[in-house]
């Protein structure tokens, strides 16, 4: 193990986290940007979520292909043509300005973005081994909720109206390729091979309960809380600008919530983040029009991403080799289904019990995984202290 932290590849890691900047960038500036167009023109939240959703089928249907085409043409070449295709569809969306050409270009978009994922997990969980793991596990997170951030604040920054927010994500977009042909061969003829999620299930049941719980916080986070804050009071400009604040709890954050959980076990951190989580959703009603919002976000940004990163580190601890790939794509499809579910059932909330049904929406599922997660620690102890006695 210590010659392999020796000879980690600085390039490919640049490489994935590029293409992770792409697929974060991506998702962070599209959420918002089209939620709020579409309440803008009238559209009801039930049909935003449906709208939304369709980016998180296009993550699950390119699971299918992902493998295929990486071995067929490589893992930087087919990354390298994700980015670009992702630059042209911004483009195609002010042109195209018509609902239901809205729903096909989010699908193909999801199909694209989980191309860059997917690779960029690999190239990083291939790296992160060792004494690097929490370094590497942090920087890559914060690679995301970066992104996120700025994909978001453009739409604050440059409003909704016109080409002008989506010209500038194309370029940022297609500017993101240039680090990523850093690749090297070896990345680049690595195997990723695609395990089904029902595969890797039975290995880690609650840590991909856990990463399912994170995509419907991320899914509804970003389809939902800047119409959810303009629904409450707020400007559109200080709606979109919601999603960067939340993502820079994230940004600041993941590094030192993995340095804790190092030093106090990851089942415990990943507790404490949930409950935490379920307290920031508590109070956002109470806060959303004072200046309360803003450290709330923060708060919530890292604890609900925290997930993630905390269990991305536990698959890593746990699994290596096929585990470790079979782990990766059980991470996707639990992320892409999460996504999906957050997608449609905050949307429902919001059009059944008015905007307060977001963020109430999110705290239900919230405290039913903590339940579960707390009964099934306690029988597992019971078991082993039965177990234990002679």
């Amino acid at each position: 193990m210590a010659a392999r932290d020796e000879s980690i590849n600085w390039r490919n890691l640049i490489a994935a986290c590029a293409a992770v900047c792409v697929f974060a960038f991506s998702l962070g500036e599209i959420f918002p940007l089209l939620s709020l167009r579409m309440e803008a023109d009238g559209v009801s939240p039930r049909m935003i979520g449906f709208n939304t959703a369709m980016a998180p089928i296009g993550i699950l249907v390119a699971g299918l292909f992902i493998p295929r085409l990486s071995h067929a043409f490589g893992a930087k070449s087919v990354a390298l043509f994700m980015a670009f295709a992702t630059g042209g569809i911004f483009l195609l969306y002010p042109v195209l300005d018509w609902l239901p050409a809205w729903f096909a270009l989010r699908f193909t978009q999801g199909m694209t973005v989980a191309t860059l994922f997917a690779l960029s997990e690999a190239w990083v969980l291939s790296n992160a081994t060792g004494k690097w793991r929490g370094l590497v596990v942090g920087a890559y997170a914060t690679c995301i909720s970066a992104t996120f951030g700025v994909g978001a604040a453009v739409v604050g920054w440059v409003g909704i109206e016109g080409y002008l927010p989506f010209v500038i994500g194309a370029v940022v977009l297609c500017l993101a390729a240039l680090p990523m042909s850093l690749l090297t061969a070896e990345a680049n003829e690595a195997d990723y091979e695609h395990v089904s999620m029902l595969a890797f299930l039975p290995k880690a049941p609650m840590l991909l309960g856990a990463i399912f719980v994170h995509a419907i916080f991320d899914g509804g986070m970003l389809g939902f809380l800047s119409v959810y804050g303009v629904q409450s009071g707020l400007s559109v400009e200080a709606g979109a600008v919601l999603i960067t604040a939340l993502s820079f709890g994230n940004v600041f954050f993941q590094i030192p919530i993995g340095w804790i959980a190092d030093k106090v076990g990851k089942v415990p951190m990943m507790i404490a983040c949930f409950v935490l989580a379920i307290i920031g959703l508590i109070l956002l009603p109470f806060s959303i029009n004072s200046w309360w919002v803003w450290p709330l976000m923060l708060y919530l940004g890292a604890s609900g991403f925290g997930i993630y990163t905390i269990g991305l580190a536990q698959l890593g601890d746990r699994f290596q080799g096929a585990d470790l790939i079979a782990g990766t794509s059980a991470f996707s499809t639990a992320w892409g289904l999460g996504a999906l579910a957050g997608s449609v059932v905050c949307g429902l909330a919001m059009n059944r019990f008015g905007p307060n049904g977001f963020p109430n929406a999110l705290l239900a599922i919230f405290v039913a995984y903590l339940i579960v997660r707390i009964v099934t620690e306690m029988r597992r102890r019971a078991a082993g202290a039965r177990t234990a006695t002679p």
